[in-house]
């Protein structure tokens, strides 16, 4: 499992009722199910992915994000997880606001657009960055929100959302003691726990 996906494991508590959002190919709620007991289905879109959550035994279903989560009765989920998905939304503010109406607290992580290779790779290249934890080119990129960690948390403090803890790591999902340092130009992906 990705490193990221072990710092998200152990903030969940064992048999809470969980909501993976853009679950991918289920691999955290299976192994939540399996370890931690807990309950609950992701969100997907893309059919191959769907595929592997039913073959994982992971409930899903097959739904759009941005088209909203009004489906979902306020307040149904202890934890609601989006994980590298935030910056692929049309309205990254209203999602943030529909996980915390869903859920008592959210879980998300997102790639740093303020990270030094980045702003290197933009200012000496004079090309959008293309890197192991920003895999695409500016044409075919799922990425439509370039944000960082301050931009993050200006939103969070601009909706009155808590910050319950925030770990910041680099493009292999660990933890560098250098990192802590100067997180928005060091850290490459923020992990973000939040509530109201």
């Amino acid at each position: 499992m990705r490193a990221d996906l072990e710092i998200i494991r152990e903030w969940i508590r064992p048999g809470s009722r969980v909501i993976d959002l853009g679950c991918g190919e289920g691999e955290l709620l299976a192994h939540l199910i399996k370890e931690k007991q807990v309950s609950g289905y992701g969100i997907e879109i893309h059919p191959d992915n769907i595929t592997a959550c039913i073959e994982k035994g992971v409930s899903v279903i097959e739904k759009d994000i941005d088209d909203g989560l009004s489906g979902i009765r306020s307040d149904s989920f202890d934890t609601v997880v989006m994980s590298h998905a935030l910056q692929t939304m049309h309205r990254p503010d209203q999602i943030v606001e529909e996980m915390l109406r869903i859920g008592k607290e959210c879980i998300v992580t997102f790639p740093n657009f303020a990270h030094w290779r980045a702003r290197g790779y933009l200012a000496l290249k004079g090309r959008m960055p293309v890197s192991k934890f920003l895999s695409y080119t500016w044409y075919n990129t799922p990425n439509i929100h370039f944000f960082t960690f301050k931009d993050f948390e200006e939103l969070c403090v601009e909706r009155n959302i808590y910050i319950v803890d925030r770990t910041v790591v680099d493009h292999e999902h660990k933890h560098r003691w250098w990192i802590r340092l100067w997180p928005n130009m060091l850290g490459e992906i923020a992990i973000y726990r939040i509530t109201r």
